[in-house]
Formats: structure tokens, sequence, C-alpha cells
């Protein structure tokens, strides 16, 4: 598959409907208050830079997003690739963008945190096949039951 990733247009209308997505399928792993997802107006926040994923005929199939974390260095927000992305390496590419830019920024660490949920399984084995590990909380976040911190 051939998959284009740039910088994304949070304008788009099909970006507005992935972000949607993305909060509707974290809604329903967790209760209220242990989905740390953003809005889409959280993700134009100063700070977080975003890219999507696009087929060769521009149909969008996933995001994700880099945020600042000050000294401790970067971390990952809002990874989400459409049902119909799934297993076909676009999460990977985003990920590899993503460590790229963090590289290029010097951030010491990535940090992130995802859901425990068994839908977050596919989400899980990717991050651990890119190096990241166990941690306890970082940045703002306090221990939750439903989140595990990388």
């Amino acid at each position: 598959m051939e998959i284009t990733i740039t910088p994304a247009d949070l304008d788009a209308t099909d970006v507005a409907r992935l972000v949607e997505a993305h909060a509707a399928f974290c809604d329903d792993t967790a209760p209220p208050g242990s989905c740390h997802r953003l809005t889409l107006d959280g993700l134009r926040a100063p700070g977080i830079t975003m890219w999507t994923a696009r087929d060769a005929g521009s149909a969008l199939l996933g995001m994700v997003g880099l945020g600042a974390l000050g000294p401790l260095g970067g971390e990952v927000k809002s990874m989400h690739t459409t049902a119909a992305a799934r297993g076909a390496g676009v999460a990977k590419r985003l990920m590899q963008i993503l460590t790229e830019e963090a590289t290029a920024r010097a951030y010491p660490a990535l940090w992130l945190e995802t859901g425990i949920h068994p839908d977050f399984d596919a989400a899980r084995r990717l991050y651990w096949s890119l190096g990241f590990r166990p941690c306890p909380p970082f940045g703002s976040y306090q221990h939750d039951p439903h989140s595990v911190f990388l």
C-alpha cells in the first residue's frame, strides 16, 4: 500500500471525523475520567505537531501527534488508524515519522499513555516492538488502572 505522511490539516473534515472516531473508540474502552485522549481543539495546542497518513487516492488512513514534555522529551498523542488501515503498516510508518522528528528535536525520550482494554492490544504490541517499555505515570498523569504508561 502506498502511504503518504504529511503534516495534518486539522481543519480538514476527514481529519475532524477521524479525531471524533478516535474519541469514540477511546470512550468505549474506559470509564469517564480514564480516557486521556485530546479533542480537536486540544490537538491544536502549542507544542503538539500532528501528522496524517493517506493512501494513493488521498483517503485518510491514520494520524499521530507529538507533544512536547519539556525536559522529559516528547509524548505520542492521539495515535489512531482507520479500521480499514489496521494491519497494513500505517501506524508503524506514522511512528517512524514521529520518532524521526523527536530525534531532530533532540528529545531525550519518548513517552506515551495507552489503554489496557483488549482493543489496544495491537497498539501495545507495536509500541513494544519499537522499544517502548512500561514506566510509572509521567508528566501530569496520575496512576489509572485503565492506563498503561510506556
